[in-house]
């Protein structure tokens, strides 16, 4: 994947797998359960779109337990994210995982994203299995400004979903992903507003 990351870059990695298979235990944040599936199917698969994320300020819908925020955030410490969840038990684990990473480029919000207001609009705005491409925009409408691209992060190709969006006003990149371990495809819809 050619992830240039530190001695203490993959240790923070490593350390949020470990809360994460130690929390899942008795909170049910994700599916998939033991330490190296996680590794394939939430880290690499987070990190998989690290060349394609942009900007100082990013945003993560529907966060879930942290992912892809918050591999994308130790990856990018000179980046701020939001991790944005309505789930309270999901956004305490979050929380944990900032105060034992120490990472102070992150914050985390409870909140559903039609009702979430930030500061200015995000440069970059992330999904992973979160909505349909459609609703992404829709919803995702009043966080974004002229020149923010959106990013989804999808399974098999999402050619229906890419009919959908015609007349919205946005342009779809599609790129498929490989990730070691990761037999199931995955692409990655990069959305960004037509020039008037």
């Amino acid at each position: 994947m050619e992830l240039r990351l530190t001695p203490e870059q993959q240790q923070q990695l490593l350390a949020f797998i470990a809360l994460l298979e130690k929390w899942n235990r008795s909170f049910n944040l994700t599916a998939v359960e033991g330490a190296a599936t996680m590794v394939s199917h939430h880290l690499l698969d987070s990190l998989s779109i690290l060349p394609f994320v942009s900007g100082d300020w990013l945003l993560d819908v529907g966060s879930g337990a942290g992912l892809p925020g918050l591999p994308l955030a130790v990856a990018r410490p000179q980046s701020r994210f939001v991790l944005l969840d309505s789930n309270g038990k999901k956004t305490r684990f979050m929380q944990q995982v900032l105060l034992e990473l120490k990472l102070p480029n992150v914050s985390v919000v409870k909140s559903r994203i039609e009702e979430y207001r930030p500061e200015r609009a995000f440069d970059t705005v992330i999904s992973r299995a979160f909505s349909s491409l459609l609703e992404f925009v829709r919803v995702s409408r009043a966080v974004c400004g002229q020149r923010t691209r959106l990013l989804a992060m999808k399974g098999l190709y999402p050619g229906a979903e890419l009919e959908e969006l015609a007349g919205t006003g946005y342009s779809a990149e599609i790129t498929r992903l490989n990730i070691p371990g990761l037999a199931a495809e995955r692409h990655l819809v990069s959305l960004e507003k037509q020039r008037e």
